[in-house]
């Protein structure tokens, strides 16, 4: 990197802590703080949740999954539209209008205290395993482009450096700051993302009936769970032809997760229960003016996602047909056909002008910071207001002042940070385990949590059944179906049902558990 980088990157990350510290001065209590008072208008909600949903394993993996398969991921995305838009219209209500600080006091209102807090407690523990991934996915990047590798001990420090400057600023602003932070790197990342497949496009140097040829006619597709690669006289093994640009799948088996079947059953049923039980997405949504304006935020936020993440497909299938038929391109180039995790922030690296350079690193962070910054947030404020300050009171020492409990909220924000970070480490060993991709991994890890809680909250929104205790068996039973799931190759030898299917099993099994608890006298 050069000092014209380095100024650039500087800049983007001052930006960042003065706008929260701008708005650390506008929190007067807890309700601004996690929920900036329901005030928020609508564009920003929106914007802000299209960066919540943009993580890293956009940024870095999307171009990963172009580069080995095809278009088929755009399933997720058509899916992503039909569950927002299902809880934007039938659940979302239920949940704004219960105006708690976060959903899970719904549930409380609902089932007690109790149910409450062992919701909360399963969101937390989800949310180590699902930002923890997306900030190791993030470091993947920061790596190369700070050491020039992905060795594990650069894993740890840059996974060390993001987390320290996400916790920072999340501290100082808010949910306030987040949302205008939000906005900005979204922005960003998708003119990065521009500029980036421009710029491998025009590095081609080949005609666009060419470059289409080759994605289609000499289209390859990884084999996987086979060791691939590329022989010296530029032939591929571990690969099949296939046509890159493929984008619906009509297979019917489970080992597949973006086929038609899948998404729009699988993905679907995944998307009510990420909208519906996750407080990172929902907690965007909870700042809106009124339940309309939630209800379309949740709409747009997808509707723009799905372009985005398109342009970091086509980035994956434009590296794909410059290293295939450039193989002396780059001295990396080869390599990429065995594991190209890194291939999008070694092209960054290595070919990227100086300045623009910088740039991409901006929108790499954008990326990266935008959703562990939510997460921090958001668990931060589930902690706070469904844990600690419940606990404070019922053992007599209870924070009244709105001073307090703005400094008890800055605290636990620095808490949840430092744990987040730890647990990165943890699920970088995780993703190598799984033998899954890193877009796979990191949405499929997801269902650890939503398997249990979305049994609850369909019961706890569409019938009177359910009590204490078929809360916590159904949340309980929902993480145990998922473990055996995400790691069938360790277990089985090889995948079977692919992680678009996990969370509509584990979801089925704990709503019929929830549901089997007779109604509280309450």
């Amino acid at each position: 990197m050069t000092i014209i980088d380095w100024i650039i990157v500087a800049m983007f990350l001052g930006t960042l802590v003065a706008i929260g510290y701008i708005f650390s001065r506008k929190n007067n209590n807890i309700d601004d703080y996690f929920v900036a008072g329901r005030a928020m208008p609508g564009w920003l909600v929106a914007l802000a949740a299209t960066g919540t949903s943009i993580s890293a394993g956009t940024f870095v993996g999307s171009p990963e999954l172009g580069f080995n398969t095809n278009l088929t991921y755009m399933m997720n995305l058509i899916a992503a539209i039909i569950g927002g838009s299902l809880v934007a219209a039938v659940i979302l209500p239920k949940l704004y209008n219960a105006k708690t600080i976060t959903i899970y006091g719904f549930i409380g209102d609902r089932f007690g205290e109790t149910s409450k807090r062992a919701n909360s407690i399963m969101f937390l523990i989800g949310q180590l395993f699902t930002s923890g991934s997306r900030l190791f996915i993030a470091a993947i990047a920061v790596s190369v482009i700070l050491f020039g590798s992905i060795h594990f001990e650069f894993m740890i420090w840059s996974i060390i450096i993001l987390g320290f400057i996400s916790t920072i600023y999340t501290m100082l602003g808010g949910i306030k700051g987040l949302l205008y932070i939000d906005a900005f790197q979204t922005i960003l990342i998708i003119f990065t993302a521009i500029v980036a497949f421009i710029i491998i496009y025009l590095a081609i140097d080949m005609p666009l009936s060419e470059i289409w040829a080759t994605l289609t006619s000499g289209g390859m597709v990884k084999d996987p769970g086979v060791a691939a690669g590329m022989n010296p006289d530029g032939t591929l093994f571990g690969w099949s032809a296939g046509s890159k640009v493929k984008m619906f799948d009509t297979s019917l088996d489970p080992k597949l997760p973006y086929t038609i079947v899948g998404g729009v059953i699988g993905i679907s049923f995944f998307r009510i229960a990420q909208y519906t039980t996750d407080h990172e997405f929902v907690q965007r949504q909870l700042t809106a003016k009124d339940v309309r304006k939630a209800g379309t935020s949740l709409i747009y936020s997808q509707l723009i996602c799905l372009p985005t993440v398109m342009l970091f497909l086509g980035i994956g299938l434009l590296l794909f047909v410059l290293y295939k038929t450039n193989p002396e391109y780059d001295a990396l180039g080869a390599s990429f056909f065995t594991d190209a995790r890194d291939i999008f922030p070694q092209f960054i690296k290595n070919h990227i002008p100086a300045g623009i350079r910088g740039l991409m690193i901006v929108g790499l962070l954008a990326a990266a910071l935008s959703s562990f910054n939510s997460a921090i947030n958001a668990m931060a404020s589930s902690f706070v207001s469904d844990l600690y300050l419940p606990i404070r009171k019922e053992r007599g020492h209870s924070v009244e002042g709105n001073a307090d409990q703005l400094t008890s909220s800055r605290r636990m924000v620095i808490l949840m940070g430092a744990i987040l970070t730890g647990f990165a480490i943890i699920t970088a060993v995780m993703q190598q385990s799984s033998g899954l991709n890193l877009v796979d991994f990191a949405t499929g890890i997801m269902c650890f949590a939503y398997a249990g809680m979305i049994g609850v909250f369909l019961t706890a929104i569409f019938t009177r059944r359910g009590n204490t205790k078929s809360v916590l068996a159904a949340l309980i039973a929902g993480a145990l179906i998922i473990i055996p799931l995400m790691f069938q190759k360790q277990f089985f030898g090889q995948t079977y049902i692919a992680w678009c299917w996990w969370c509509p099993i584990g979801g089925i099994v704990s709503t019929l558990i929830c549901l089997a608890g007779k109604p509280s006298d309450k």
